[in-house]
C-alpha cells in the first residue's frame, strides 16, 4: 500500500460514522425532552405556590391595617389602600406613614391580585383568576382565593 492510503484510512478510522452522530442526536433529544417536562411541572407548581405566598402576604398587611384603621379598606379602594390611605378613611391620621406594604406585587401570570369585602367566607377575599385570567378552572388555571389556604 502506498503512504496516502494509510494515511487516509487511519483519519478515517478516528472519525464518527452517520449513524454513530444519528444514534448520539437522538439520546440528547431524549433527556432534554425529559429534563423539559419536568422542569415545566415544577413551574407550574411554583406558580401555585408563589401566588399562595403573595396573597399570604397581602392579607398579613390587612390585618395591620386593620389594626390601625379599625376596619378593612372597601372594596373599591382595593389593595391600593395598603399603599396610599383612601380617599373616604373616617380618621386619616390612624394611618400608617409610608403604607402597609412598599409595592403591590402581580400575580405570577402578570396579572394584579383582586380584592372584594365582604369575602366568599370572611371579612375579604384576596385572589388571582389564575394562569387563564378566567374565573373557575382547574390545575394552573384555577382561582386561588385567600379564604381557601
Amino acid at each position: 500500500m502506498s503512504e496516502v492510503t494509510v494515511s487516509r484510512r487511519r483519519s478515517a478510522e478516528h472519525g464518527f460514522t452517520l449513524v454513530e452522530l444519528m444514534v448520539v442526536i437522538v439520546i440528547i433529544g431524549l433527556l432534554s425532552t425529559i429534563v423539559a417536562i419536568n422542569v415545566f411541572g415544577a413551574l407550574r407548581t411554583g406558580n401555585v405556590a408563589k401566588a399562595k405566598a403573595d396573597i399570604a402576604t397581602l392579607e398579613s398587611a390587612l390585618e395591620q391595617y386593620r389594626l390601625d384603621n379599625l376596619t378593612y379598606p372597601a372594596s373599591g379602594d382595593g389593595l391600593n389602600a395598603l399603599l396610599t390611605p383612601p380617599a373616604g378613611l373616617a380618621q386619616p391620621e390612624r394611618y400608617r406613614q409610608g403604607g402597609y406594604i412598599k409595592k403591590l406585587p402581580d400575580d405570577p401570570w402578570g396579572k394584579p391580585y383582586l380584592y372584594s369585602a365582604p369575602g366568599r367566607k370572611g371579612a375579604f377575599d384576596i385572589y388571582s383568576l389564575g394562569a387563564d385570567s378566567a374565573p373557575g378552572g382547574e390545575g394552573e388555571n384555577a382561582d386561588i382565593y385567600s379564604s381557601d389556604q
